[in-house]
């Protein structure tokens, strides 16, 4: 006990007091840590929407155009298909009523066509077996393909992962701290967003697809036509995003979203105005020199979300790989386009069924409620070890205190959040963090009592006790770790400060009093200890 060695001392003093001084930066307003110099640390706890105040948002998708994404996508598929080498000719192909239907010219060809359709319907939807698609042929030459409600499962699966990826992407764009996006059920995305109080801009940018494209104008369209919402052949009509009538596209899309790597807020060097820069992948920057190289004097139209932003002239073939959108926008609107555009396309359209705004007044009250609660335990805590284990509870008190700030400090470090639950779970921590003591302190009373000098009562203490704190605490962990891969927001709170909590409490409270006690033997060599 008394061996222990200098180097172990400063090393656990070091690392306490640099933990410790992590802490400072959460008791400082945001606005003093950014005036502070470079070098100095800065990471400090966020305060979750229940504490800090923020938005709210529950985004319910809509599955339903799922199975109609499905379908269209399937169409190409099977067009394609049936034009590879050895093409077979087949009519027209139908996607009503949930199903795709088709004819094949020649009766003969029906066994090719069924071998083409099995290889491009899936293998199979998990481990289940069950297929993607049903494939029937009726009247001995009609094919119709129906989505499995596996498959659709899948895809809506699929499709939800990806928009709550999104979603997380256009909300870290937005520079915000600590946003909670997490899946609820089969088809909603829960949103959080604390320090947000106006969540208008918020619901504008999530709601918005983000799918780009550039197509061709088709400068053949009759005015006269377009103003009757009849487009040529070959060609689609699409309203211009400021409500400034229609305008007539070519179905062919040149340049898609896909194919965009930046997207970034810029002015026009001309006017001042503010714009959207993106730019294009290998294989875009090349499409869009080709494009432009082969249609210079055309307008080209630029188009988000079935809305033309704008169609400007090709004055020149453009080579760079870059483009530039310019749409009468603010800085706001430009901003939140990039972001849009940057974060990807949403597979799946999302719409704001629920929403709320927390007040930081009410986080206030809370933090308020939090504060004075762990005080009280502290001091109760501090008041019950004191005064029943002497000087032994005295070091428990350090360690209380100590494990407080290193938690803290820790917790600044990972940059977590602290949310109501995490409270909850910091004033039990600091009520358990006593428990290892406690045990530590009765082990020794126990020794003493069986006739143990003083040296050997400590040492055995700390040693047999030690067991029993560490398996204790395992099994702590081991519920920490399962609600923090299964919970979500409140839950995942409170197993964060949990976790962090039993690693620093159990570290203080038998690794951190052990040196004091130490320390203290080592100087004064009692015969006697008031325990």
């Amino acid at each position: 006990m008394l061996d222990f060695p200098r180097w172990k001392i400063l090393s656990i003093a070091i690392g306490l007091a640099l933990l410790v001084s992590l802490s400072i930066p959460s008791f400082v307003p945001k606005s003093v840590r950014e005036t502070w110099p470079s070098w100095m640390p800065r990471p400090a706890v966020n305060l979750g929407l229940d504490l800090a105040g923020g938005s709210y948002l529950l985004l319910e998708a809509q599955t339903a155009d799922v199975a109609k994404a499905k379908l269209n996508q399937m169409e190409e598929q099977v067009r394609a298909e049936m034009r590879r080498d050895p093409r077979i000719e087949i009519g027209d192909v139908s996607v009503q009523g949930g199903k795709l239907t088709f004819m094949v010219r020649d009766s003969a060809k029906v066994d090719a066509v069924r071998e083409r359709l099995l290889a491009i319907t899936g293998s199979g939807v998990g481990t289940t077996g069950q297929r993607e698609w049903d494939v029937a042929v009726v009247d001995s030459s009609r094919f119709v393909l129906t989505p499995t409600d596996a498959g659709l499962q899948q895809s809506i699966d699929t499709a939800m992962n990806d928009a709550r990826e999104v979603v997380d992407k256009r909300i870290n764009g937005l520079g915000t701290l600590e946003p909670t996006v997490v899946r609820e059920g089969g088809n909603r995305i829960v949103v959080q967003v604390p320090g947000l109080d106006d969540p208008t801009a918020l619901k504008k940018l999530l709601g918005q697809t983000a799918q780009l494209e550039f197509r061709l104008v088709d400068t053949t369209a009759d005015p006269q036509q377009v103003a009757q919402g009849i487009a040529p052949a070959g060609s689609v009509l699409m309203p211009y995003a400021d409500g400034g009538g229609m305008i007539a596209v070519q179905r062919q899309v040149m340049i898609t979203g896909g194919m965009l790597v930046n997207a970034t807020q810029t002015y026009d060097p001309q006017s001042g105005a503010p714009g959207v820069t993106l730019q294009l992948d290998g294989a875009g920057s090349k499409r869009f020199a080709k494009v432009t190289q082969e249609n210079s004097g055309k307008p080209f139209a630029i188009i988000v979300d079935n809305k033309v932003i704008s169609a400007p002239r090709i004055n020149e073939p453009i080579l760079g790989g870059s483009a530039v959108i310019n749409g009468g926008f603010t800085v706001q609107s430009a901003n939140e386009l990039a972001i849009a555009l940057r974060s990807g396309k949403l597979p799946i359209a999302l719409k704001v069924v629920q929403e709320s705004t927390v007040s930081p007044e009410l986080g206030a009250d809370s933090i308020r409620a939090g504060i004075t609660a762990s005080i009280i335990a502290v001091v109760a805590v501090i008041a019950f070890m004191i005064l029943t284990y002497g000087r032994f509870g005295l070091y428990a008190t350090f360690a209380v205190v100590i494990n407080v700030l290193v938690i803290l400090g820790v917790m600044g470090l990972l940059n977590a959040t602290l949310t109501l639950p995490g409270i909850a779970g910091f004033v039990l921590t600091i009520g358990t963090a006593v428990d290892a003591n406690v045990l530590i302190n009765e082990r020794i009373r126990e020794e003493r009592r069986r006739g143990r000098s003083v040296m050997q009562a400590v040492e055995l203490g700390y040693k047999e006790a030690s067991r029993t704190i560490f398996e204790a605490n395992v099994t702590h962990a081991i519920a920490g770790f399962i609600m923090l891969a299964l919970g979500s927001g409140p839950v995942r709170g409170f197993a964060v400060v949990l976790l962090i909590g039993i690693a620093t409490s159990v570290f203080t409270a038998v690794v951190f009093t052990r040196m004091l006690v130490t320390i203290w033997l080592r100087r004064n060599r009692p015969a006697e200890i008031n325990i």
